[in-house]
């Protein structure tokens, strides 16, 4: 079988237009509200044309475009640093291996059922190197995100290029995958007046916000009691999965502060997410609270860029008036556009209707319709008292269920991976000697560090496995085998090599701790202690080259051979 490894309104046209490859309409709007109200009173010197600036604008393609490829260009680089290392040829779960598992499992054959299993292009290409198939897959999306996020212009052909190219690699985003509506069908203009996005689109961000902040709030009030009872924060920073040193301090604050963030996030995650069906300022609302809470949750903690992308959808419950701020006034700038755009309008003038919009009336509603029928069992799941959390109902992961931290660790354990050149791993006298990460806790002194939004894959997978066995992750042992043969693409992903510069070791082996945060202040802080430890006892047993070569052949793994 297959291993587990396997498996008012919205931003409107000024806001939206200098920023970014997808832009916005306005839904619902009353008279005197919603896109350009405010931006209309600029470049606007007839009357008739003010008593009618409240009209609804096309809009233009930015804001939450060019703000979701900011993020998907961080995404690209960090896959482009680490794929091979992680799942290259000779990667800790190499997927070549992977995908010819899948393709045994459904017979043999490149099947609906295997692209709909492991969703990637990769499928047809050629594996004789999957290296650079990585490379290339990566580095292609990291340079038109690039140019998307330069430049402010992207049509739908891109941002579903990305969207293919993203899904091939992690098989996330539904934030890319709503991205590719925002823009128009063809053209790449920054302002394009013909081809507007959607209000669907729109609220197609504005629901993806509220499943994702409600789908967390109720997996919390549904899980760990300590939620219920408000202590969940007493324990948090100091558990999290790569604690930064804001972290340090905050993880000391009393306990009534402590109970106040609980409260805060349940009002954040419960009560707040209701405000968008309320109005164009319960929306805004919304979307100030709810970037706040991000930038909150970004600031004290290492969280990959996943609170950063979590932004973006709350973009859309913004419209031109509350983002004008963000733009200049200069002739021939974007207001200066728009504004020219709502006088023609204003006057009645009617820009000629283009194939494209045709084409494009029809996608937005069967958009529309395809977000409605994928959201059902998203709903039925989120009513559900047995709530799952983080999962797709559907291949494609276009509409998913999401939740976080819906159970607490109350101690933070750390694997630590120790190397010895002793010739007997167990002889009392033998020397052992520490392998650091990027970014994990691992030395007492080494100060917790700022990566957000970059992200290291092996130092998260070293959290989970932490509270887990090295049976449930046999990446590890695999690393074992690499670090005794100083692997040199193994080893970048460290921080550390003990033997660096001389013989690799002739045993590796991990040992388990229990990791507290020091006092600030107090005596283990005073000798440059932010952590301190205690031994709970071995992860695994001393490992060498010899030893594993049957466990590699079991698993189809390239044995690595001694520096």
């Amino acid at each position: 079988g297959v291993p587990q490894q396997l498996l008012r309104q919205r931003p409107g046209l000024a806001a939206t237009a200098e920023l970014a490859a997808g832009a916005d309409p306005a839904a619902g709007q009353r008279p005197g509200e919603g896109a350009g109200s405010g931006l209309c009173q600029r470049g606007s010197e007839m009357p008739a044309a003010r008593e009618r600036c409240a009209a609804p604008l096309r809009r233009g393609c930015p804001w939450l475009g060019r703000a979701d490829n900011s993020f998907r260009f961080v995404a690209f680089l960090v896959a482009y640093h680490q794929n091979k290392q992680l799942i290259g040829e000779k990667g800790l779960l190499p997927c070549k291996l992977y995908l010819q598992n899948v393709k045994r499992y459904f017979k043999g054959k490149i099947s609906l059922d295997a692209l709909s299993y492991a969703p990637t292009i990769i499928w047809f290409l050629d594996w004789s190197d999957m290296d650079s198939i990585l490379d290339y897959l990566s580095g292609f999306g990291l340079a038109t995100s690039a140019f998307v996020l330069v430049t402010g212009c992207a049509n739908m052909i891109l941002m579903a290029v990305l969207w293919i190219l993203y899904l091939s690699l992690v098989n996330l985003l539904e934030t890319g995958f709503l991205g590719i509506f925002l823009c128009p069908l063809w053209t790449l203009s920054r302002l394009p007046s013909h081809t507007p996005p959607s209000t669907i689109v729109i609220w197609g961000f504005r629901w993806l916000i509220f499943r994702i902040m409600l789908g967390a709030g109720l997996i919390k009030i549904r899980g760990d009691r300590c939620w219920r009872e408000l202590t969940c924060m007493d324990y948090h920073y100091e558990t999290q999965p790569v604690p930064n040193p804001i972290a340090y301090f905050m993880h000391r604050s009393p306990w009534w502060f402590h109970q106040f963030e609980t409260l805060f996030n349940h009002f954040i995650e419960l009560v707040v997410p209701f405000f968008i069906f309320l109005g164009r300022r319960m929306c805004i609302v919304h979307g100030v609270l709810q970037i706040l809470f991000q930038v909150l949750l970004i600031v004290s903690g290492n969280l990959s860029f996943l609170n950063w992308l979590t932004i973006v959808p709350s973009i859309a419950c913004f419209d031109d008036t509350s983002l004008a701020f963000l733009f200049s006034s200069r002739q021939g700038g974007v207001k200066d556009q728009l504004a020219q755009v709502q006088v023609k309008r204003a006057a009645g003038e009617q820009l000629p209707l283009r194939y494209g919009c045709y084409v494009r009336k029809v996608v937005n509603i069967s958009f529309g319709l395809l977000i409605a029928y994928l959201s059902v069992p998203v709903i039925l799941n989120l009513l559900n008292s047995r709530q799952v959390m983080n999962t797709s109902f559907n291949p494609l992961r276009i509409v998913n269920t999401y939740g976080a931290f819906g159970s607490i660790t109350k101690e933070r354990t750390e694997v630590i991976i120790q190397g010895t050149s002793s010739m007997d791993p167990n002889d009392p006298a033998a020397v052992w000697e520490e392998y650091d990460f990027k970014c994990k806790p691992g030395d007492l002194k080494r100060r917790p560090c700022f990566i957000s939004p970059y992200h290291y894959r092996l130092d998260w997978l070293m959290w989970f496995a932490a509270f887990q066995t090295y049976e449930q992750n046999e990446w590890i042992i695999h690393l074992a085998g690499k670090l005794l043969a100083q692997d040199e693409v193994a080893l970048s992903l460290m921080a550390t090599n003990p033997f660096a510069g001389r013989a690799p070791p002739r045993w590796i082996r991990a040992e388990h701790f229990k990791y507290k945060f020091s006092r600030p202040g107090g005596k283990h802080a005073g000798d440059g202690k932010w952590w301190i430890r205690k031994r709970i006892g071995p992860y695994f047993p001393p490992v060498n080259l010899q030893g594993l070569q049957k466990f590699y052949e079991d698993r189809s793994w390239p044995h690595p051979a001694q520096a």
